[in-house]
């Protein structure tokens, strides 16, 4: 008897953790399936005792690989991993999951896809610059009760830290997670540096980025002001918006994503971003058309 409670015990807690997380290995296995089809990589499967660090002995081989499959942390037996046929091409820009040049804007701006794993710099002519891996927050995070997707849409680093940048939230009740080179853009939320980038979305609602990503973005390309976009996370299960909670910030956990080819979900972030463009220039119009009748006003009473 006890053993079959303990077995409908384990059952229960199954089927609660698929409840809760089964979008993020489905995420997983989107882009997993994504990279596999793409004619300049194949897919291997992780052997008992192999790690990064014996599968690509070469530190910038297998920086390449690590991107490549937006993650930094370890693998396992049984995993599935995308490895360019040619090792030596080293060049991880060449990969990049988004379009190389967009409409000239004559700013900075830094573009996150919560589909793809990833963001973007783009300079002021339009050109990329850079790009690397990334998670935003989960679907759901049972420590919080509630979704912890990263809200979208058009904003701009107030603050941004150095090396040192801890979380005042996470993890619970005290704080104190790394979030080395932080920017924030909303709130408590951030982009930031960690070791815990999985390949999903597993956030508490900041950006996570590769250390070297962060440092790079943090020293030699943000500035207060520059613009960063977060595309909308595609349709899924949990359909409730991330509170805009202003002490949200980052530490551990998972998300999800659904079945988008990559070319259509870089034609898609590129209609999301011209349609952002498209909204601040009708709120800039509106507002200079606002001030320019405040102006007039102010004339014919003064006459």
């Amino acid at each position: 008897m006890r053993i079959l409670i303990r077995f409908g015990l384990l059952i229960a807690l199954l089927v609660v953790f698929f409840i809760m997380h089964g979008d993020s290995f489905a995420a997983r296995g989107w882009l997993l399936q994504s990279l596999c089809n793409d004619p300049r990589l194949y897919c291997l499967v992780v052997a008992r005792g192999e790690t990064w660090y014996t599968l690509f002995p070469n530190p910038q081989r297998r920086e390449l690989v690590q991107r490549i499959n937006r993650m930094n942390t370890g693998i396992w037996p049984g995993m599935r991993i995308a490895a360019p046929r040619n090792l030596d091409a080293t060049n991880w820009m060449e990969y990049t999951p988004f379009s190389p040049y967009r409409a000239p804007s004559g700013r900075k701006m830094i573009v996150y896809s919560p589909a793809l794993n990833a963001w973007a710099a783009y300079g002021p002519a339009g050109n990329i610059i850079r790009w690397g891996p990334a998670s935003s927050g989960q679907n759901w995070c049972p420590d919080l009760g509630r979704p912890c997707h990263t809200p979208s849409g058009t904003f701009k680093i107030y603050d941004k830290r150095g090396p040192g940048c801890t979380s005042t939230k996470f993890p619970k009740p005290y704080g104190g997670a790394p979030m080395p080179y932080c920017m924030f853009f909303k709130g408590g939320f951030a982009m930031h540096g960690s070791r815990g980038v999985p390949g999903y979305n597993a956030s508490h609602g900041c950006v996570r980025l590769f250390g070297d990503d962060a440092q790079w973005l943090n020293r030699e390309f943000a500035d207060i002001g520059t613009q960063v976009i977060i595309l909308p996370y595609p349709s899924s299960h949990y359909i409730q918006k991330a509170s805009d909670d202003d002490e949200d910030d980052d530490d551990d956990l998972i998300g999800s994503n659904d079945d988008f080819g990559v070319t259509d979900q870089v034609a898609d972030n590129q209609l999301k971003i011209k349609l952002f463009d498209e909204e601040i220039t009708a709120n800039e119009e509106e507002k200079n058309q606002v001030e320019l009748e405040k102006i007039e006003d102010a004339i014919t009473h003064h006459a």
